[in-house]
């Protein structure tokens, strides 16, 4: 029997804007069974084709506050709407049932889920992608690159924490 390949996806943008901003990271955590395999698209890497490739094999997509965010600004930019393509799975919903409110983050602290990153958010986000995009500092593209991962690897975590609650 073949096991089913699930997906945790988060982006990083420029902003909240999907008309004026753009996607800098995606980051897919695919996850069958045990094994898990991280792909981060970045900067121009980051295409329907890219993103298509990535979620192949896919039966389910993981995200936090997605159905309101990341899917409809990949819609918006990348002409793919993932929530049609697959099974889309927001599990910002399913804190909301157990009471739990407030970011990801903030979620992530009432239930135990460790971040090494500490400090970073969204906006903090699109300023480390600017110094690396202005700047060449490829230090800043490795903390985003680490905030994504953390972003994904935890949603993971999450849906574990959520199944046990």
């Amino acid at each position: 029997m073949r096991q089913l390949i699930d997906a945790y996806l988060d982006i990083e943008t420029t902003g909240l804007s999907r008309s004026y901003n753009y996607i800098t990271v995606i980051g897919v955590y695919r996850c069958q069974g045990t094994n898990g395999e991280l792909i981060q698209l970045v900067g121009e890497e980051v295409t329907r084709g890219n993103l298509v490739t990535a979620l192949r094999g896919v039966n389910t997509v993981y995200t936090y506050n997605g159905s309101r965010f990341d899917l409809p600004f990949i819609a918006v930019s990348l002409g793919i709407d993932l929530a049609t393509e697959f099974y889309h799975h927001d599990l910002m919903y399913d804190c909301w049932d157990n009471n739990l409110y407030g970011g990801f983050k903030v979620v992530e602290q009432r239930l135990g889920i460790h971040r090494r990153l500490r400090g970073i958010d969204g906006f903090e986000a699109v300023q480390l992608w600017w110094r690396y995009l202005k700047g060449g500092n490829q230090n800043a593209l490795a903390v985003l690159l680490e905030y994504n991962r953390e972003d994904v690897v935890n949603l993971k975590a999450l849906r574990e924490r959520l199944a046990g609650w």
